[in-house]
């Protein structure tokens, strides 16, 4: 890689080869990342994510838990007891007994255990949501780390090229100066521009290290360098009405989670007014029991016995002490509060997509307008370069043209990635954010070299 060009030097090169090497520092580099293989990285080391997936792993295995309710239920019963016994009327007397047992119990009708089961799968399908929310949670942080990486890198592209501006505005006021031409009003304010670009460009450089740290502590990986956007890439647009993105919003994570949650509250309700009916259970038993000893006969008599029973039972609650009235009662509550929870997380999640879907109307519009920008700036400042040349405009009135081109500058960048981050927001709030939007933003992206 070549040796950086010496700032001394750099000062003193005309603006269009300025611009050039500009754009050569932020080209990509080798090894260079795209959005799509960070966000790969990240579904591996971060920590929050990798929580929620465990949580929905374990969400699996409880609903299994409740399924097998609706399973018999089969258990071993083993006892070895030995007794003595020494009485006035009959002699020392012992006896040892072992038995062996199987019992089983399979329910017949249980409302309850049936309203628990659909309880279970309906908490595996909220733990599944709230994956998918993880999920789309961390591709919106990992854009916004990968979009503030690419715009302190251009700010700080843009602090630099516009001090290097000022540093030749600087030497050519010097130099008027010494031949009598200028003031040295000219070169006292290059001087005042050139030091507070100079503490603009810290500043830059300094933002520049803390949101790569940020970036690589999301995807584990040091050195991380994210692709830029190719200079004529075609931003997202809408493109559908506003209602049209809000109709969308019933699949969004947080409308089915609060809409999953009512249903969960709903069936509750449900299993706590079951607590009035009666259950029924299917069990049968098979044991063995083996005696033996001088007692044996008080015992039944020695040798082994076997036994079997196959039975139904019912129970029927009669009177629990006002216990299932108030478990109702606060069912009930309970799931008035998840109805309105689910109307808030609608009327929410509806209002975050309106003024998504506007914010990326009024961000593309605002990107074609600094375009424009851009170029009347430019125009602007080889105007007045030329015009200080002639001796019809000062040293003031150039460094305020190409402080206003590069601020200019500046704000284009950033508003093309506000546009892309927004309209990955916009997809997430509609609950369409999934993998291809990631791929259609890294087209947009250079290629690595």
């Amino acid at each position: 890689m070549s040796q950086p060009m010496p700032r001394r030097r750099l000062s003193t090169l005309p603006l269009p080869l300025l611009a050039a090497l500009t754009g050569l520092l932020a080209a990509p580099l080798a090894g260079a990342q795209s959005l799509k293989a960070l966000h790969e990285m990240a579904q591996g080391h971060d920590a929050t994510f990798l929580a929620a997936r465990a949580t929905a792993e374990s969400a699996r295995h409880r609903s299994a838990q409740a399924e097998a309710l609706q399973r018999p239920s089969v258990g071993l019963q083993s006892s070895y007891t030995r007794t003595g016994s020494d009485t006035p009327l009959y002699d020392t007397r012992s006896n040892t007994a072992a038995s062996v047992g199987l019992s089983a119990t399979q329910s017949l009708y249980n409302r309850p255990n049936t309203l628990t089961i659909d309880k279970a799968r309906k908490a595996l399908d909220l733990a599944e949501a709230d994956l998918s929310s993880a999920e789309q949670d961390l591709t919106i942080r990992v854009a916004q780390a990968y979009f503030d990486v690419l715009i302190a890198q251009d700010a700080l592209s843009t602090a630099r090229a516009s001090k290097a501006s000022i540093g030749e505005q600087l030497a050519s006021a010097r130099r008027n100066f010494e031949v009598g031409t200028a003031t040295i009003t000219d070169t006292r304010e290059a001087q005042a521009r050139f030091d507070l670009a100079t503490a603009q460009e810290i500043a830059a450089d300094n933002d520049l290290r803390t949101k790569r740290l940020a970036l690589e502590q999301l995807v584990g990986r040091p050195d991380v360098q994210p692709l830029g956007l190719r200079p004529a890439a075609s931003l997202p647009e809408p493109g559908e009405r506003i209602e049209t993105w809000v109709d969308k919003t019933e699949q969004s994570p947080p409308v089915r989670k609060a809409r999953l949650a009512h249903e969960i509250a709903r069936l509750e309700t449900e299993r706590t007014q079951a607590g009035h009916l009666p259950t029924v259970d299917l069990q049968g038993q098979i044991a063995s029991t083996n005696n033996r000893g001088t007692g044996a006969v008080s015992y039944g008599g020695a040798g082994t016995s076997r036994s079997n029973s196959v039975g139904v039972t019912l129970k029927m609650p009669l009177y629990s002490g006002e216990a299932i009235q108030n478990q109702v009662r606060e069912a009930l509550a309970l799931e008035e509060k998840a109805r309105n929870d689910l109307e808030a997380a609608r009327r929410s999640v509806a209002q975050a997509t309106r003024q998504l879907f506007l914010g990326v109307r009024s961000g593309s519009a605002q990107v074609r307008a600094l375009e424009a920008a851009e170029t009347s700036s430019r125009l602007a400042l080889e105007a007045t370069q030329l015009g200080y040349k002639v001796g019809v405009r000062v040293n003031l009135d150039v460094l305020n043209a190409q402080t206003q081109l590069y601020t200019t500058q500046r704000d284009l960048a950033r508003s093309r990635y506000d546009v892309l981050l927004n309209s990955l927001r916009l997809r997430q709030a509609a609950g369409t954010l999934g993998a291809s939007d990631i791929e259609a933003i890294s087209a947009l992206l250079d290629a690595p070299r």
